[in-house]
């Protein structure tokens, strides 16, 4: 047992700031790192210490291992946290740390490379009986085969990169004419992307839910579940909205998910925190799809329902503890919502807006929290992704986490650039996500731009009424100019309210 005296958080924004705001309060000193275009970042500015590591682009600066290394050993660092994201899912990495004598804050190089291939991962849980989705068990790149072995399967299907993540190297297959083609680019995409071309098939699930379960594990074989999260909405096959419980999982569903993601924990000696990632399907069947072996971004809205610090925990485990609680301890309180503030414009496909936070106003009141890495007058860099903030809410019911992050949405001011915070109101106010009736495909079945054009309700037409009869009477030579500023005006504050 080695208790971390200084932690060096290999990351940038808003989870270096949330890893080193727990470190302080254990008494742990902290070293940032960062790139020239962080240089005045908030994290920066937090550390105890913090040290350049070179130009903006990430693999002239977060990437760069063998300096990150170097560096914790110049600042006499005894342990490295690699946030999520960049290296916290390089084996080769938390190899490079432990040889260097230094404690990796996460799980064993050996289980990162093991969980880090899809098909690996799924070799590895096979004997544990957890239900898989349909497909091939090895890489197959031989097209005739592949082409036979898809009819087996039954279209559609969907072919994937075996290291691939965030939809790259992924193609939906509706019918045998178009499968050449598709695995053609799906290889190409994958050895473009993870310079790795190994691609698999799986049974496409036409409706699917992304569910995930949050497993925590000691160095002494204990692993527990905090229970699920439910990851649907997205968009390019990334999260931009989620919540803990999910709506649609019953105890019976909650249970047999949670010890399903306790045997893929021990499929590979797993111990800190990590998330088994289900998919699942139009009659709540689940499958494994998939394991990550970091923190989550979503992972405040489980650290709301069960009121523990995972930070704090996976600490504690790198350190050498036992779990400070048992399976049993472990109860959901109310429910939370977790929005992705992203620097995109919904209107335009999502594409990433770049440019000067020029009024920027975190929402503020009971059960709300925002965790991000950015102020007022910042520029949003062109290298990195283009999340600004995570807004996160709590409260004793679902319906009533709604409405709070709605009112926490209204309150969130933030011009100078696009972001998705008018999207995700329309989502939490969409019947769908109301009732709980939705799957991944839900920017796909009800979201399209003009969604997002403002609609007057009625009181707001009755003042700007008021407000057209106040300027009339006031002065009457200059109406036309007057009534056209005035009413610019207020439209824009009524809009920044609203969207």
């Amino acid at each position: 047992m080695h208790k971390i005296k200084k932690l060096l958080v290999a990351n940038r924004g808003e989870i270096s700031l949330r890893i080193m705001r727990t470190a302080k309060e254990m008494g742990i000193k902290t070293v940032a790192v960062y790139s020239e275009a962080d240089r005045n970042s908030p994290h920066v500015k937090f550390a105890d210490e913090a040290v350049c590591l070179g130009p903006p682009p990430s693999n002239q600066s977060y990437l760069l291992a063998d300096k990150i290394i170097e560096v914790s050993k110049e600042m006499g660092v005894d342990a490295i946290h690699p946030g999520y994201g960049f290296l916290s899912e390089n084996a080769a990495f938390a190899k490079k740390v432990t040889d260097a004598g230094i404690i990796f804050v996460g799980p064993s190089p050996e289980s990162i490379e093991v969980m880090g291939s899809k098909l690996a991962a799924k070799n590895a849980v096979l004997k544990y009986g957890i239900p898989m989705v349909p497909g091939t068990d090895h890489a197959i790149s031989d097209i005739p085969s592949a082409k036979q072995k898809a009819k087996e399967v039954g279209y559609p299907i969907l072919i994937k990169a075996s290291a691939g993540g965030g939809g790259k190297g992924m193609r939906i297959v509706e019918e045998e004419s178009e499968f050449e083609e598709q695995m053609l680019r799906a290889i190409s995409e994958a050895q473009s992307a993870f310079g790795d071309g190994a691609v698999f098939i799986e049974k496409y699930i036409t409706s699917p839910r992304h569910i995930e379960i949050q497993v925590l594990g000691d160095q002494f074989g204990d692993v527990v579940y905090l229970f699920e999260r439910e990851c649907s909405i997205q968009r390019r096959h990334q999260k931009v909205i989620e919540e803990a419980p999910s709506a649609v999982v019953s105890p019976k569903m909650r249970k047999a998910m949670g010890e399903a993601a306790v045997m893929v924990a021990k499929a590979c000696d797993y111990y800190g925190a990590g998330t088994v990632e289900f998919i699942v399907d139009e009659n709540l069947d689940f499958y494994f799809l998939e394991m990550n072996t970091r923190l989550q971004v979503e992972h405040p809205v489980t650290e709301m329902i069960t009121g523990k610090d995972l930070v704090q925990e996976q600490i504690w485990v790198a350190e050498g503890k036992p779990l400070s609680f048992k399976q049993e301890d472990l109860k959901i309180n109310g429910h939370s919502l977790e929005i992705r503030v992203y620097a995109e414009d919904p209107r335009n496909n999502f594409l990433p807006d770049i440019g000067k936070l020029q009024t920027y106003i975190r929402p503020q009141g009971p059960g709300i929290r925002v965790d991000d890495g950015f102020e007022q007058g910042m520029d949003i860099p062109i290298y990195y992704d283009p999340m600004i903030a995570k807004l996160i809410v709590h409260d004793e019911s679902r319906e009533k986490a709604i409405q709070r992050m709605i009112r926490a949405i209204d309150d969130y001011q933030i011009t100078g650039i696009e972001t998705t915070l008018g999207f995700c109101r329309f989502v939490l106010e969409h019947h769908a996500f109301k009732s709980g009736g939705f799957d991944t495909k839900f920017v796909e079945k009800y979201f399209s731009p003009d969604k997002l054009d403002i609609q007057w309700d009625d009181e707001e037409l009755v003042l700007l009424a008021g407000l057209a009869i106040e300027i009339f009477e006031k002065n009457k030579s200059s109406l036309k100019d007057s009534r056209s500023s005035q009413l610019t005006g207020n439209k824009t504050n009524w809009k920044n309210r609203l969207i």
